[in-house]
């Protein structure tokens, strides 16, 4: 099982030191990946109709995943990247294609694209795309199919509802298969994954929710005729659960069959970077020995 931390971003108020040195000691402490969330837009959720209902406000920063990685791409040498998740339908898709492939070239083949169709239609409509927030779950699964063909062959022709593209292509493109995770709460997101993702990334849910959807996930994996081996499954643990409880919680996800573990730090009253990169470092060492005692 490989073990991720999730970058603190909300919590460093957009500390442009603070996400080198916190990749940097992620790796050295033997971390597998780095996950950053994403949002373009902050927004004040008060007088809104319908009603904002996701956590971040205004007030919440947040660093552009993929500027970010192409950044941290030049700055560390193994830990991998990871979007966690990429509002992906707010997002043009062949220029999405474009900078993934990028980052992936200048990583060395170190990018995990997880994508999901988010909550806040205050971005979809600043981002200038308002009619395609009712149907983004659709527009997810198109864009999905476009990234690996413009991923994949070197000149498309290629039309659906919400793309047309007349014999073009990205060059240069990637020298290897990139992963395609989703993320999400709802059964739409569990079918999606199972028909066209590679793995699935759990947050915001307890450990017993995210068995219980894995095991969803699973079921639905046979229905359409995919192997189950190979398509991931992550979890992510917060840090103030406590040292008591996390070797339960690190153990009882690996022996549920979880692919990969993250730790999210942020929400622990820590008020520095240090105190970040001291948790991780705690917590790592818990993970350790809970992995060879198991």
């Amino acid at each position: 099982m490989k073990a991720g931390v999730v970058y603190p971003q909300t919590e460093l108020k957009g500390d442009s030191g603070a996400v080198k040195a916190f990749a940097q000691a992620a790796e050295g402490l033997g971390y597998d990946h780095l996950i950053l969330y994403d949002h373009v837009l902050g927004a004040d959720h008060s007088d809104r109709n319908p009603k904002l209902t996701g956590p971040y406000k205004d007030t919440d920063p947040f660093h552009e995943p993929l500027v970010t990685f192409a950044y941290l791409a030049g700055v560390t040498e193994k830990i991998e990247l990871t979007t966690g998740v990429l509002i992906l339908p707010q997002r043009q898709t062949a220029l999405v294609a474009k900078q993934v492939a990028d980052v992936d070239l200048f990583s060395d083949g170190r990018v995990r694209l997880c994508v999901g169709v988010g909550w806040n239609w205050v971005e979809f409509e600043g981002l200038e795309i308002p009619e395609t927030f009712k149907r983004r779950g659709r527009r997810q699964e198109n864009q999905i199919a476009l990234l690996r063909k413009l991923w994949d062959e070197p000149l498309l022709d290629y039309e659906d509802e919400d793309h047309k593209i007349v014999r073009a292509g990205i060059l240069p493109r990637p020298n290897r298969k990139i992963p395609i995770w989703l993320g999400g709460f709802s059964q739409p997101a569990y079918d999606r994954a199972a028909r066209v993702g590679d793995g699935f990334l759990f947050s915001g849910r307890s450990q017993t929710e995210a068995i219980e959807h894995k095991g969803y996930i699973e079921k639905k994996l046979a229905e359409f005729g995919r192997p189950v081996d190979g398509f991931g499954f992550e979890s992510i643990q917060q840090f103030n659960r406590g040292p008591n409880q996390w070797p339960h919680d690190i153990i009882n996800w690996s022996n549920a069959g979880g692919s990969h573990i993250s730790l999210v730090t942020m929400g622990s009253e820590f008020k520095t970077m240090d105190d970040h990169i001291g948790a991780i470092r705690q917590w790592r060492e818990v993970y350790d020995a809970a992995i060879v005692s198991s």
